[in-house]
């Protein structure tokens, strides 16, 4: 039986190299989402304006 007399062996060690390999390999990130009620908004606005146009057109025509 071969003994290992490497007096720089840390118990720890296979620890701190797959700490340091998570820390330098983070795991990509989600593209941030759009906030989707600026465009739902949007899209009541320009109902709204066509409603209004439409409502003056019938009336004064």
């Amino acid at each position: 039986m071969t003994q290992n007399n490497d007096p720089n062996q840390d118990p720890a060690g296979a620890t701190q190299h797959f700490q340091r390999f998570v820390d330098e390999n983070p795991e990509p990130e989600a593209p941030e989402r759009r906030p989707v009620l600026p465009l739902v908004l949007a899209g009541v606005g320009v109902i709204a304006a066509v409603a209004v146009v439409v409502a003056l057109v019938l009336a004064f025509s």
